[in-house]
């Protein structure tokens, strides 16, 4: 297999990774008191996708799945959002490394780790990239977007640090440990 090439599984991964988005973002939106902005647990399971699999695969997951979400539920796609979902994927997706989730280790300092890098992610994705965009492309008013970037901005963070930690948990205490197994005398 040549070195730049997508292996089957990341492949399938983020097949399923988008469909699960979009049932995320389609069925478990809470509505909030901002127009055109929920709160969306999609983007919990998008860290988990990103950190498990990788920078190009969280990139391609939050740009597929935010995509066709738009365009199923919306009828059309709103691209600024959904290139920050895909910059948000692809920045959590390169902790991968670090994190190393498959070691089943996801200690204190991970957590941290993550959270730090997710917020400030989201910071910069939702809060200048996306209103940014809105106004370029769909000459949106400043104020309007800037307080649904914001908005969003700060409920991915929550959303992500609290169930994004959770599922990221879960996921390590599946994994085992390199020094779990021991040979008995």
């Amino acid at each position: 297999m040549k070195r730049n090439q997508l292996s089957i599984k990341t492949i399938v991964a983020i097949g399923i990774g988008a469909a699960v988005f979009i049932i995320l973002a389609k069925f478990v939106s809470i509505p909030s008191p901002v127009p055109n902005t929920t709160i969306q647990t999609s983007y919990a399971f998008l860290a988990l996708m990103a950190v498990v699999f990788g920078p190009i695969a969280g990139g391609l997951i939050g740009l597929i799945g935010h995509a066709l979400n738009d365009a199923i539920s919306y009828g059309s796609v709103w691209w600024s959002w959904v290139i920050v979902s895909m910059i948000v994927g692809f920045l959590i997706g390169l902790l991968s490394n670090k994190l190393d989730i498959e070691s089943g280790v996801f200690n204190t300092k991970k957590v941290i780790t993550f959270n730090v890098v997710q917020v400030v992610a989201q910071a910069v994705g939702w809060f200048l990239i996306a209103p940014s965009l809105d106004i370029l492309i769909y000459a949106e008013p400043a104020n309007k977007v800037f307080v649904q970037g914001l908005f969003a901005g700060i409920s991915n963070m929550v959303t992500v640090g609290i169930i994004g930690t959770i599922l990221l948990l879960a996921y390590a205490k599946t994994r085992s440990q390199s020094n779990s197994l021991h040979r008995e005398l």
